[in-house]
């Protein structure tokens, strides 16, 4: 029985080294890529949207405010007191869920993480989460016209933690937050990709998430992000496993959009904000999109 043990932890450890080696400098670029972006461009990113209001844009205004809010660094809890004060300053609704819905989906350091899975699914994932909120926007715009659709109550504007007056210091402090929050996740994603990669056959992803499942792989996926999204770091190392073993793309991009969109935490923020139908709503929206995108990238795209 000893024996056993010891043969399993070295395989163990072998598969957790790789996974170490190979994920290891997209984790850290990412950390670095979002805490240039918190220190150095929040402030204008967040300016820049603001700036919007006063412009006649219409429908057209989703396109900027959805691609603002991927560049936001923020998460959802950081997000929401900032949307409130653009409401109170009278930002379009419509325009706020395109930025609230992409940032939700996508940030600079996921982008970053995102690397390692390739060229193909970096673009799949910034396209696709630009267009939920877009796609977010238009049917605020379609469907709640007559009505706020946030509620958005007594948020106050955020305090910020980048106040250092020494840059580089305030750059290492942000850093130094970003690896304590990531880390523990990222972590977990290696060591579950390592024990994925010893005891679990190849050919059950492709037999489940892969080509020649792409319709039912695309909805397993979708439904898997809900409860195994917990942060994207921690997710990155085991898509990465699971597209080397054959998942399609539209299944893995179905998983990166249902994931941050339903995780607990996101969940509990955007109760916060909305009614029940309203609710409903988002949740409708963000598994339903998930699935659509999947499905094309499947059916009409590859």
């Amino acid at each position: 029985m000893a024996d056993i043990l010891k043969r399993e932890s070295i395989y163990l450890f072998y598969y957790l080294s790789i996974q170490l080696e190979l994920i290891a400098p997209y984790w850290i670029l990412g950390i670095v890529i979002g805490s240039l972006v918190s220190v150095f461009g929040k402030t204008r990113i967040q300016r820049l949207f603001q700036l919007l209001s006063h412009r006649k844009l219409g429908v057209f205004g989703l396109i900027p405010a959805s691609l603002l809010g991927i560049l936001s660094p923020l998460c959802l809890y950081g997000t929401l007191p900032i949307a409130a004060s653009f409401s109170a300053k009278g930002m379009r609704h419509d325009w706020l869920a395109a930025f609230m819905m992409s940032s939700v989906l996508l940030n600079p350091q996921l982008l970053a993480y995102s690397v390692i899975l390739g060229e193909q699914m970096v673009l799949f994932r910034f396209f696709f989460s630009l267009l939920g909120g877009v796609t977010a926007g238009i049917l605020v715009s379609l469907f709640f016209r007559d009505s706020p659709f946030f509620s958005f109550g007594n948020f106050g504007e955020p305090s910020s933690r980048d106040t250092h007056p020494n840059l580089l210091l305030r750059f290492l402090f942000n850093m130094g937050r970003n690896i304590k929050a990531t880390g523990p996740y990222f972590f977990l994603g290696i060591v579950l990709t390592a024990i994925y990669q010893r005891y679990v056959p190849e050919h059950l992803v492709s037999q489940l998430f892969g080509r020649g499942n792409r319709g039912f792989g695309v909805l397993s996926a979708a439904a898997l992000g809900i409860p195994l999204y917990v942060c994207g770091g921690g997710t990155v190392p085991l898509l990465a496993e699971w597209l080397l073993r054959g998942m399609s793309p539209g299944s893995a991009v179905a998983f990166m959009l249902s994931g941050p969109a339903t995780k607990i935490t996101n969940l509990s923020a955007v109760k916060a904000i909305f009614t029940g139908k309203h609710f409903a709503f988002y949740l409708i929206f963000s598994v339903g999109f998930a699935l659509v995108s999947g499905l094309v990238i499947n059916f009409l795209i590859l």
